[in-house]
């Protein structure tokens, strides 16, 4: 058997133990943050595949570099993964709304999807509850006596968020039929007085 099909069969048994230990650890384990949750299954299938790659006889003409890059394939592999699916759709308001209009019949006036996202996807979601225990798990905010403040780590992120936003992002984007750069800078019209911030 070639060196190929044996890296791709090696590889078949590492997404099986990525899959086995995502299922199991977000059934049946505590999960801080899904994102991280999930590196850390990648990390264990890894390691499980890993183990296979360096003890078997069936697996033993890989040269020290070939298995050091299947390793490293397999964590960028588990990396995607993670990215891409389960913090996908935790997070993805776009599943949200699909999974909504399936929810209330297929169709929803397009006028009361304000009254949607913050009467009921707020709150189905426990929106704020799940990002600030994302960003506390971080270490970029704490909350002291009722008051959430960033971190200097969430202000350097910040920062680069917001940099990257203004300098980096669409300046012509598609938003219902119009072109516009409204999302380069989100707050150009937010209220300047409020009555939440802390002292």
């Amino acid at each position: 058997m070639n060196k190929f099909l044996k890296a791709l069969l090696a590889t078949v048994f590492f997404v099986a133990c990525l899959l086995a230990a995502y299922v199991l650890h977000m059934r049946y384990g505590q999960v801080d943050v899904v994102f991280y949750s999930t590196i850390a299954c990648a990390m264990v299938a890894t390691l499980v595949a890993g183990a296979l790659l360096y003890l078997s006889r069936a697996l033993s003409n890989f040269s020290g570099l070939e298995k050091g890059q299947l390793l490293v394939i397999w964590l960028l592999l588990g990396y995607a993964f993670a990215i891409s699916v389960p913090t996908v759709i935790d997070r993805s308001l776009s599943f949200y709304l699909l999974e909504k209009l399936q929810q209330r019949g297929g169709g929803i006036r397009q006028d009361r999807f304000q009254d949607v996202f913050v009467k009921e996807y707020m709150i189905e979601h426990r929106l704020v509850d799940v990002r600030l225990t994302e960003q506390l798990e971080s270490g970029t905010i704490e909350i002291n006596d009722g008051c959430v403040r960033l971190t200097p780590r969430g202000e350097r992120l910040a920062g680069f968020s917001r940099w990257f936003r203004a300098n980096l992002l669409p300046r012509h984007r598609l938003l219902m039929g119009e072109y516009s750069d409204d999302l380069t800078n989100p707050f150009r019209n937010s209220t300047a007085t409020v009555d939440y911030t802390c002292r």
